[in-house]
């Protein structure tokens, strides 16, 4: 991995590599990659030495991105169950870092949310899933996270989950 190097962090969403910083936690001191986030401009720090553990993965490719669409405009899964059950099956789903997960999950979370409102804890991962989902797509399409978060938004037929808040 180099400065400079676009990659997707499971569980955080695509970003750059923008450095390699030094940093003593603990009492030891250790390498870690600066990664930024496109949305937010989150910044994360993430050890050398730990990269293959995280999940790092390259971004898709222009050509996948007809896949992420096919799934953001197919019919919403019904999974069963309690929200809690459902809460974790999706948790789950997100950890393997895959945008196709990250983008039936907005699609399910948003149809269900323009329905009747999720719980907290459903919201707070409709919110994570859209980050992953958004993130890698503005990387890959070169558009801006409004421009996606609107084409992402208008793909699953929902308003922007914001919009449904004011």
């Amino acid at each position: 991995m180099n400065i400079g190097d676009k990659v997707v962090y499971p569980m955080h969403g695509a970003g750059e590599i923008t450095g390699i910083e030094e940093n003593e936690v603990g009492g030891v001191k250790d390498s870690y990659y600066v990664f930024r986030l496109p949305v937010g401009d989150m910044k994360l720090m993430l050890p050398v030495d730990k990269v293959e553990e995280a999940g790092l993965r390259p971004l898709i490719d222009a050509a996948q991105v007809d896949e992420v669409v096919k799934v953001l405009q197919a019919e919403s899964e019904q999974l069963q169950g309690s929200w809690n059950k459902r809460f974790h099956m999706n948790l789950e789903r997100l950890k393997t870092g895959n945008i196709l997960d990250a983008a039936a999950i907005a699609r399910n979370l948003s149809r269900q949310n323009a329905k009747k409102k999720i719980s907290s804890g459903e919201r707070r991962l409709l919110d994570l899933s859209r980050q992953i989902l958004i993130t890698e797509l503005v990387y890959v399409c070169g558009k801006t996270p409004d421009e996606i978060t609107a084409w992402v938004d208008e793909m699953i037929g929902v308003a922007t989950p914001e919009a449904d808040e004011t």
